[in-house]
């Protein structure tokens, strides 16, 4: 699937065509680089599922929780050193609940990642549009 953000503008509108195309998967898993815009895709996702808190990226909490129509785990996996820090927040408890879960930077903890989890990828195009794949 394929999602282009051509403005800002339209960053709600492509959240709402990934919401509708993100079927039973719980675990989503953001790739690209740093400014790719990952960060303001999730919150605008958020937003649509109902968030009214304020959203933003969790890189110093490293997981932010939010409440919508659901429960939802935001994760910033930026500053990670090391492996065992993830295992010792608990990583399990929150891939694993059932909650829809939003990781930014899986690169840095891939060995661990859910099976199912579905990879999201955004990259920036020449022409500045974001393109959204997964």
């Amino acid at each position: 699937m394929e999602i282009r953000i051509d403005q800002l503008d339209n960053i709600r509108a492509a959240a709402q065509e990934f919401i509708k195309n993100m079927g039973q998967a719980r675990v989503f898993a953001f790739y690209g680089k740093m400014g790719a815009g990952k960060t303001t895709f999730v919150k605008a996702i958020c937003e649509e599922l109902g968030v009214c808190d304020v959203i933003t990226s969790p890189t110093f909490a490293i997981i932010n929780e939010y409440e919508g129509d659901e429960t939802i785990y935001h994760f910033d996996f930026y500053r990670i050193k090391k492996l065992e820090e993830v295992y010792d927040m608990g990583y399990e408890d929150y891939f694993y609940s059932g909650a829809l879960c939003f990781i930014e930077w899986p690169e840095l903890i891939e060995e661990i990642l859910p099976d199912d989890a579905v990879r999201v990828n955004i990259t920036e195009q020449q022409d500045g549009s974001r393109l959204v794949t997964f």
